[in-house]
């Protein structure tokens, strides 16, 4: 005998199907999110004036935060203003009676300091003392101040200037050494003649942080008869700052006078440089006498 059907079974549930159903949305869910997000960030950026992309990654390197900015270029001013160099110079009152301001050069410049010699060293000593440069050209302000002796006609050339420190000292190194090198020497004056000079080194008072002195003893000619120049040459450092002179005559030349001249002038220097004001001068001493 045959059974009569059944009822039909229910369906199996789909929990296969749901679970990859689920799967599925959350990539899309994911990638929604992510759009959303950059959707915003696009947003505040256009809203913010925010830097395009890849200034915006340069700012938030952590690197790019710790490197230095680049270090302004060091422009050091001269020591020395053109006052200051002017206020420094000492005067015709500060070497005593019988000195004025210079008439204008003495005629033995050209006649004994001017000359020609093979010796490189003994070269730049005369064409240094002829140009007044043996310091080497100022970095900075300089002045220059001519004095003359009316009894025995001495003339004083004095000058203040601002210095490269490292050319300097090297100018001061080398003054050093002349006496050594350019102790006895022969030279042709502008006409063909000789010139004999003699050269030692000289003291100076401890004045200044640096300083060289120098006697020069020149035969030759001058004025068409036979002359002997005694000349004195002086410099002193302060800081990269200097002062140097020269005291020369065909009759002899003090050399107290010399060291009157760097002791007073180093002070003066000095004052300037620290802010002082020199001493006061009647006011005829006042000019600038240069020549």
């Amino acid at each position: 005998m045959t059974r009569p059907p059944g009822p039909p079974a229910p369906p199996r549930p789909l929990r296969p199907t749901r679970r990859r159903t689920v799967l599925a949305l959350v990539p899309a869910l994911a990638a929604a999110s992510l759009l959303t997000t950059a959707g915003c960030s696009a947003v505040e950026g256009a809203t913010s004036g925010a830097a395009p992309k890849g200034d915006a990654a340069a700012s938030a390197s952590p690197v790019a935060g710790q490197l230095p900015s680049p270090s302004p270029s060091v422009t050091v001013a001269p020591t020395l203003t053109e006052a200051q160099v002017k206020s420094a110079l000492i005067s015709n009152k500060d070497l005593g009676k019988g000195w004025k301001p210079t008439q204008g050069g003495a005629t033995w410049r050209d006649a004994l300091l001017k000359g020609k010699t093979d010796n490189a060293d003994c070269q730049r000593l005369l064409d240094g003392l002829y140009a007044e440069d043996l310091l080497g050209e100022p970095a900075g302000a300089r002045a220059v101040r001519g004095l003359d002796d009316k009894d025995d006609g001495a003339q004083v050339r004095y000058q203040v200037g601002a210095y490269d420190r490292t050319a300097l000292d090297a100018s001061l190194a080398w003054l050093r050494e002349v006496p050594g090198k350019c102790g006895q020497f022969t030279a042709t004056d502008v006409k063909g003649g000789e010139l004999t000079v003699l050269v030692t080194a000289t003291p100076l008072p401890g004045v200044g942080e640096a300083r060289e002195s120098l006697r020069l003893k020149v035969y030759g000619e001058s004025g068409g008869s036979s002359a002997v120049l005694t000349l004195d040459f002086a410099a002193v450092r302060v800081g990269d700052s200097a002062l140097s002179l020269t005291n020369g005559g065909l009759d002899g030349v003090s050399a107290n006078s010399t060291r009157q001249a760097a002791q007073l002038g180093t002070q003066r220097l000095q004052d300037v440089l620290a802010g002082k004001k020199p001493a006061a001068r009647p006011a005829n001493q006042e000019a600038d006498a240069q020549g």
